[in-house]
């Protein structure tokens, strides 16, 4: 059961998420620097609930902090701004 896989985007497996948990990650933005969780292709749209809900059934909370969403960046010419 511990090798199940939860970030399917990074491989992020379940026991390298409890390991986080052990090493005092008490929030999702803890067990993504720690693990890459929710740094994949769908930027934690599907893996930030379930480990979310890791969180709160270890720690004991229903109040977890989760990740900020962030916009994708790119480039822009600044011709293209004026």
């Amino acid at each position: 059961m511990d090798d199940m896989i939860i970030c399917r985007c990074e491989g992020v497996r379940l026991s390298e998420i409890l390991k986080c948990l052990e090493e005092g990650a008490n929030a999702v933005p803890g067990v993504k620097k720690r693990v890459r969780a929710g740094m994949g292709y769908c930027q934690g749209r599907v893996c930030q609930p379930v480990v979310h809900d890791i969180l709160a059934a270890k720690i004991g909370k229903t109040a977890v902090p989760q990740q900020r969403a962030q916009s994708p960046i790119r480039p822009v010419l600044m011709e293209d701004m004026l």
